[in-house]
């Protein structure tokens, strides 16, 4: 499951970071090292590249600390970035990769996509992501996903359907931002 941090744990390790704290860097890299790996992963489909993009990703960080402003959002939406910045960097560098740019979009939107929704899942409030890991996964309906969280099915009906919602908002999401989403 996700690890959801409140905006006090950002600023506090916001700070430790910048004092030099390795401690801290160990923290953050514990917390959210899988979901830059993840996200480097469906960019990349390569686990050296992708092990390189999560290494880079926390090596930022700890070199330069302030790039990360917990003003301006979560640490977890600034890594989800960064390792998608970063993966979709080496994929455009990759050689045998770069031959044909439509190809390299595509697998750039591919990836894209099912990062950001493996994103929004993990980001999205526990009632919701729990509904559809219920359908998904558990292949439960909506009475008996109900009975098991102990809601009214209506309720059940409800928390998927945002769900899915939330999950549908996935293919809008575009790597570059210059490039708008097809159907925008």
């Amino acid at each position: 499951m996700a690890h959801e941090t409140p905006p006090q744990w950002d600023r506090d390790m916001c700070q430790r970071l910048r004092r030099g704290e390795a401690t801290a860097l160990a923290e953050v890299y514990d917390r959210f090292a899988s979901l830059a790996y993840g996200i480097a992963q469906r960019v990349l489909d390569d686990e050296e590249f992708t092990a390189g993009v999560t290494h880079d990703v926390f090596a930022r960080l700890w070199e330069s600390p302030h790039v990360f402003d917990p003003a301006r959002g979560p640490m977890r939406s600034w890594i989800a970035e960064e390792a998608h910045r970063i993966a979709v960097d080496r994929l455009r560098r990759r050689p045998g990769v770069g031959r044909d740019p439509d190809e390299v979009a595509a697998k750039v939107r591919a990836a894209s996509t099912a990062a950001r929704a493996d994103y929004i899942v993990t980001a999205m409030p526990a009632p919701l992501r729990d509904a559809l890991e219920l359908t998904r996964f558990q292949r439960q309906d909506c009475a008996q996903m109900a009975e098991r969280l102990g809601i009214t099915e209506a309720e059940a009906c409800r928390r998927l359907r945002l769900g899915l919602q939330l999950l549908s908002s996935a293919h809008r999401y575009t790597a570059d931002a210059a490039t708008p989403a097809e159907g925008s």
